[in-house]
């Protein structure tokens, strides 16, 4: 299944791009999956028609359109930098938070739906889990920021992705977290880098990526997937 790009209407009343999939076979659930600060890319679509797959109906809106209509960014260079000064600079982090509870609130009216985050996006992840509602589980790959927030208890069950040497999030950071023993968080540790996850990046860690999402996926079906 592949999937489509979508003006949307968000709480703010502008209109972004979204990428929808629809499930292949019987539907298990709905989910958003929040981009990299790279944007729609590829890779992302990919990741979309992957879990379409498996059964979900995937959302993933293009958060940074507002200041960069249709940005895609590779992992260097220029894209790069244009990327890092979005997210860091010209994009507010609350209205990505706002965007992902809309794409929920319009898959929750046909059963349970989730959350996963990849960069970025893991954060977002992470603060689906601990802020928003109608969120059933989530999954957030790497996220910078949640050693930072740590002290938000999760709401719902939640799984987190670490490379143990990934150099952006250090392990004190990474530990902070474990240390917290969440009831709703568990946290996972692979011997890799950032962004593992992306078969396209210097640091993709096949074996890692393969069992985060076996992870990923059991965490959905444990908690209303397909039920």
């Amino acid at each position: 299944m592949i999937g489509t790009m979508e003006k949307k209407t968000m709480s703010d009343d502008a209109e972004i791009a979204v990428y929808h999939v629809q499930p292949t076979g019987v539907r298990k659930g709905g989910l958003v999956l929040v981009q990299e600060i790279f944007g729609i890319t590829d890779h992302i679509r990919d990741l979309c028609d992957e879990y379409a797959a498996d059964g979900y109906e995937v959302l993933s809106p293009a958060l940074f359109d507002r200041e960069h209509p249709g940005f895609e960014a590779d992992y260097s260079g220029e894209g790069f930098a244009r990327a890092v000064q979005l997210a860091r600079e010209l994009h507010p982090f609350d209205l990505s938070l706002a965007d992902v509870q809309t794409c929920v609130d319009e898959l929750a009216p046909k059963g349970p739906v989730f959350v996963v985050g990849y960069c970025y996006g893991g954060s977002v992840a992470w603060f689906a889990a601990t802020r928003m509602h109608g969120v059933a589980a989530a999954s957030g790959y790497y996220g910078s920021l949640i050693p930072a927030a740590a002290d938000e208890e999760p709401k719902v069950p939640v799984i987190l992705h670490f490379g143990r040497h990934d150099t952006g999030i250090p392990m004190d950071g990474v530990d902070k977290v474990i240390a917290k023993d969440w009831p709703n968080a568990t946290v996972h540790v692979y011997e890799a880098g950032h962004g593992f996850n992306s078969d396209r990046r210097k640091d993709y860690h096949e074996p890692s990526a393969d069992l985060a999402r076996e992870r990923t996926l059991e965490l959905f079906e444990a908690n209303g997937a397909g039920g």
